[in-house]
């Protein structure tokens, strides 16, 4: 029988622990890098400037100014900027001086086209499937089952901040399906 020595082909215990703890960091960070992706699909980025609010962008992503604005647009005109969370926003010019304090989403509740205002009728006109909203989003034809989402549109140093519309519907009386 042959005896086996120390030195023979039996690692010491130091070098089989640096091994397994070696196998056991490279599984683990290959794990949390095919994770990493996966977990931020599932979890919204937060939404920037205080409490949730965005400034309106305009569609190079300047900000846009309300003073400039107001000068550009007449009383009635719905402009599309850039709203929460990048939603295509319409802003309604309320007067030479202000705009309403709301901002009306321009996804269509249906399949999510981007509905343009049409001025002629004083309505929105879903060029997809025909649904159709009055002049505050509010729908009037399907198949859209639901009003376009609103947001809060306040004017802050010259700058128009969007901000989530979380209170009743003032269209509908109804809590707001989008919050």
């Amino acid at each position: 029988m042959a005896q086996f020595s120390e030195s023979m082909d039996v690692p010491d215990m130091g070098r089989r622990q640096f091994m397994n703890l070696l196998t056991f960091g490279t599984v683990t960070g290959v794990a949390l890098g095919a994770l990493y992706p996966v977990v931020k699909y599932f979890i919204p980025p937060a939404s920037g400037g205080a409490g949730g609010g965005a400034t309106a962008k305009d569609e190079l992503g300047n900000d846009v100014l309300v003073s400039k604005f107001l000068d550009s647009h007449n009383v009635g005109d719905r402009t599309l900027v850039q709203g929460l969370k990048g939603d295509p926003t319409y802003i309604v010019v309320e007067s030479k001086e202000a705009i309403t304090d709301y901002g009306i989403n321009a996804v269509c509740t249906h399949l999510g086209c981007v509905v343009p205002w049409n001025a002629a009728e004083n309505k929105f006109k879903c060029p997809c499937h025909g649904s159709q909203y009055d002049a505050t989003g509010k729908v009037v034809r399907g198949p859209a089952p639901r009003s376009l989402a609103l947001s809060h549109a306040a004017v802050q140093d010259d700058k128009i901040l969007l901000t989530p519309w979380t209170e009743t519907d003032f269209r509908t009386g109804e809590e707001p399906w989008w919050a």
